[in-house]
């Protein structure tokens, strides 16, 4: 018998494709990759012609992930690893900036990458493994 939770949230924006928001396996939850979106609108927050636009986009990735995390039974401090994906690696510091803002100390192991393009033109994705410990 599976313990898989399939975890659909409307505070986050729905799956425009064939993939869960997240899975749950015990105490374990995979996070999809989240980009930019309003989970309202599904519009695209934010631009990635200037750093504002950039910052922007950042935090809605972050906002997206911390609700799934929070509809999943956790929080972004229960985040152990995430993988970034960026078009423009210069605008790594402020990823930095962000999560700074975002996750306590110590914070998740992560990886970041840099890519040619992504979903709706936008130049963040980011997907988490979260783990549960209650």
């Amino acid at each position: 018998m599976s313990n898989r939770k399939y975890i659909r949230t409307e505070r986050a924006p729905k799956a425009i494709g064939a993939y869960s928001q997240a899975v749950r396996c015990g105490q374990t939850v995979w996070i999809s990759g989240q980009i930019p979106l309003d989970p309202v609108s599904m519009e695209v927050i934010g631009n990635s012609d200037s750093d504002e636009g950039v910052r922007l986009q950042i935090e809605q990735v972050f906002a997206n992930l911390n609700c799934i995390c929070e509809d999943s039974g956790g929080s972004l401090r229960e985040i152990v690893k995430l993988n970034i994906f960026l078009t423009d690696m210069s605008h790594f510091y402020l990823v930095n900036e962000v999560m700074d803002a975002v996750f306590d100390k110590p914070y998740p192991a992560r990886a970041a990458v840099g890519v040619l393009s992504l979903p709706r033109n936008v130049c963040i994705e980011a997907e988490a493994i979260m783990i549960i410990e209650n």
